[in-house]
């Protein structure tokens, strides 16, 4: 059986990447994650993640998370088992002593805490956002070596 944290978060990715408009489309997107819930316990669920419904680009109203802007639509998603298993890494890219490493919604905050908290030599330091953390690398390193080391960090880097 599946825990609720795992529901949650799987609740969260399905939002976050789908538009659903109502509670038998997030049922049975649920049921093909593995879950199976009542519709009470799916109201209960929606209620604890403060979950709204807003009109979506095409102007059909759909369920959001809070602070929706941080949650961005991700056009082809992976599916929400498959989301979870990788890390929140998409890509890193350098110019001169800087750099940008792109992660899904939500990773780049807790990625740039562990890249800050792991005296990383060749990073001065970060700026997070929702998806997007600002790296600044040292004098005297070069961009392979900034990821080589965080490629220890973080496998997939």
């Amino acid at each position: 059986m599946k825990t609720k944290t795992s529901r949650l978060e799987t609740l969260k990715l399905l939002i976050s990447s789908n538009e659903l408009g109502n509670q038998e489309e997030v049922l049975k997107a649920l049921r093909k994650e593995g879950f199976k819930l009542t519709q009470a316990t799916l109201s209960r669920d929606l209620k604890q993640l403060k979950v709204a419904k807003a009109a979506s680009m095409n102007g059909k109203y759909v369920y959001v998370l809070p602070n929706e802007t941080m949650y961005k639509r991700i056009h082809k998603p992976l599916s929400p088992g498959e989301m979870m298993r990788n890390p929140g890494f998409i890509s890193i890219n350098f110019s001169g002593n800087m750099g940008v490493i792109k992660t899904r919604p939500g990773y780049a905050s807790s990625i740039a805490y562990d890249i800050d908290n792991c005296d990383i030599p060749e990073i001065l330091g970060t700026i997070a956002g929702d998806d997007t953390i600002f790296i600044v690398i040292k004098e005297g390193f070069s961009h392979e070596e900034t990821a080589e080391s965080l490629n220890r960090l973080h496998p997939g880097f």
